[in-house]
């Protein structure tokens, strides 16, 4: 029966109904967002206690990390979400965590140029450098809520810099890149309402970013695994592990 409707159409209405499915599946592909933890279905938000459990722990903690193995979607599911949800005031009815009723200014960092590039810009904003190409706006951050072209680092390559991002009360957000092998001197600045740690941070840029979140009642998101055992910034979150206490 299909085929033959599709038979029954003219060329130029083949041609028309391409065109929209193609319309379709890139305005899909724009609003990535919309989809994350439904109701109901295989993805459902039920099956993400632990994410749920860390996102509402932002509404009375200012720092917060999620210590876990890799590949379990910690950097998209959690943090890449969260800093979605800041950046454009889209946050969804079932949300109990930290919310900021006006356009914010963050940071997203990560341990070196080259993956703060291939990991967190591709989760945020759909493009991975040059090299691998991507489409921008076919991330986490909507395509219709980014402003303008994103500027770029001189290195590494399709690295970017910052960008802005439309927020739910006509505001702008505005988004930082940056990079833990660029020293703790390059965290110092102004004050941020997010700073979005991905991977474990040396403790002075942690600590650092802490700084920078005082002022305004910031907050501090950290998503890695315990690649280097048990350092100062895992005693943070976990200090029943430090010699001589009881765990």
């Amino acid at each position: 029966m299909t085929s033959l409707t599709l038979a029954s159409l003219s060329s130029s209405e083949k041609q028309e109904l391409i065109r929209l499915l193609e319309e379709k599946e890139r305005r899909k592909k724009r609003r990535k967002l919309y989809g994350m933890y439904p109701d109901e279905g295989p993805l459902r938000r039920e099956l993400y206690s632990k994410f749920i459990e860390f996102f509402n722990a932002g509404a009375e903690h200012r720092e917060r990390a999620i210590i876990a193995a890799n590949r379990v979607g910690k950097s998209f599911g959690v943090g890449g979400y969260e800093v979605t949800l800041h950046l454009t005031g889209l946050y969804p009815e079932w949300w109990r965590g930290r919310r900021f009723g006006t356009p914010v200014d963050i940071w997203a960092a990560g341990d070196t140029g080259e993956t703060t590039r291939d990991i967190i810009q591709f989760i945020l904003t759909g493009v991975a450098g040059e090299r691998e190409g991507g489409e921008l706006g076919t991330g986490l951050i909507p395509g219709d809520c980014i402003v303008g072209t994103p500027s770029r680092k001189m290195q590494p390559t399709g690295a970017f810099d910052t960008m802005s991002v439309k927020h739910s009360t006509g505001g702008i957000s505005k988004l930082g890149f940056k990079a833990y092998d660029q020293g703790r001197k390059k965290f110092q600045g102004t004050s941020k309402h997010v700073i979005w740690l991905d991977e474990e941070p040396p403790i002075d840029v942690y600590n650092e970013c802490l700084t920078r979140t005082m002022d305004c009642d910031g907050i501090v998101l950290c998503t890695f695994t315990p690649l280097s055992g048990i350092s100062d910034v895992v005693m943070k979150y976990m200090p029943q592990l430090k010699p001589g206490e009881s765990g």
